[in-house]
């Protein structure tokens, strides 16, 4: 096989994480020159990861404004990917899961008839505005998506259901990956001086813009109610930069002992904090698939996920973002030890951190099946 170029296209911290173990396979195989791109659609969240894999970029937008709107996002987006692809010739671009910088970068390789792959492929609603715009992202990449690297045979058989049954691979999801790297890391953070001793701590991540307003709100009240309840549990809540976000969270939870609000954590002190957490709260996507292979409940604060799988292994629980809903459900698991127990010992479906070899052999394979 001819040497190839692979454009590696990515821009917030949840896609780095996962693009990341991606990377890495590809800079050790046979054949193919992974080239990185990076959008910067988050700045210091991203840099933070590529930092700790030791990534180089060949390419950066930085594109990141403060208080940019989706418009103008995707604008600038697609303006700097018209400049990456007059710039050299590439074989093969890859993007990952439901970002703007993902459908942006495969709307830019479509229009330039490159083939794109689809990492993290097949994720599905089928509720357009949930999430939001992170589902008809998901939808519009799989249109013009060449290959499909779908974490889950759910995730495979939706894709399928839509004819796209051409080069849909079952790989499991890169994210497991990441943690191989992340939990062998040294871990220290201030947060640990913070914890009481014998406290038993939740994990909570929440940032959705769907989430905005009252749902979050709701969900704040409910926190706080089972703080109160419950004198041994404490919360640490890594708070998402957007002014939006900052306001809100310091509106409603700021100076309350036994909740930590922190800035945003790095990859490794994110996972090692998830593994000693005793249940996590979140809306996140990635997360959903992470805690449960260190064996943590997950409580989906929405009412839909695109990752059903874990609803049916067991291993997450949508509880939405009605107050009355989430206090139920964390107060389950702070008292229940059989719902517990079952949670926690579920089966993760989500992949067993081969991924992106999966992955790089498909590509590898795409390319003799091509002639290359």
């Amino acid at each position: 096989m001819n040497q190839k170029n692979v454009l590696v296209i990515f821009g917030t911290r949840p896609e780095a994480i996962k693009m990341a173990p991606l990377v890495k396979e590809l800079e050790s195989a046979p054949g193919l020159t992974p080239i990185v791109c990076v959008t910067a659609q988050h700045r210091a969240m991203l840099d933070q990861v590529l930092r700790f894999f030791e990534i180089q970029t060949q390419t950066d937008l930085n594109i990141m404004k403060e208080g940019q709107s989706l418009y103008s996002l995707s604008a600038d987006l697609l303006k700097g990917m018209e400049k990456v692809f007059q710039a050299r010739k590439y074989d093969l671009v890859l993007v990952h899961g439901d970002t703007t910088t993902a459908f942006i970068g495969a709307l830019a390789a479509y229009y330039a008839k490159i083939p794109v792959g689809h990492v993290e492929a097949g994720l599905r609603t089928y509720d357009k505005y949930a999430p939001f715009p992170e589902e008809m992202n998901r939808e519009w990449i799989g249109r013009v998506a060449d290959m499909h690297f779908a974490p889950t045979a759910l995730s495979a058989a939706n894709l399928k259901a839509e004819n796209r049954s051409a080069h849909v691979y079952v790989t499991g999801n890169t994210g497991i990956d990441a943690m191989k790297w992340t939990l062998q890391a040294p871990f220290e953070h201030p947060i640990q001086s913070k914890l009481r001793k014998n406290s038993r701590f939740i994990l909570m991540t929440m940032h959705r813009r769907e989430n905005w307003g009252e749902p979050m709100k709701g969900v704040f009240e409910a926190v706080k109610r089972v703080i109160q309840k419950h004198p041994d549990i404490e919360v640490i809540y890594p708070v998402h930069p957007n002014p939006v976000l900052q306001e809100a969270v310091a509106q409603e939870l700021e100076g309350h002992e036994r909740i930590h609000l922190t800035e945003p954590l790095d990859v490794v002190d994110l996972h090692h904090i998830m593994q000693r957490s005793y249940l996590v709260l979140t809306d996140s996507g990635g997360i959903q698939e992470e805690a449960p292979s260190l064996g943590k409940p997950v409580l989906v604060l929405r009412d839909k996920t695109e990752r059903p799988e874990g609803l049916t292994a067991g291993t997450l629980k949508c509880v939405g973002t009605k107050g009355e809903a989430v206090q139920a459900g964390i107060e389950q698991l702070l008292t229940d030890k059989e719902a517990y127990r079952s949670m926690s010992k579920a089966h993760n479906p989500f992949g067993d951190g081969t991924a992106s070899r999966q992955i790089v052999s498909a590509i590898q394979q795409f390319f003799q099946s091509q002639g290359g």
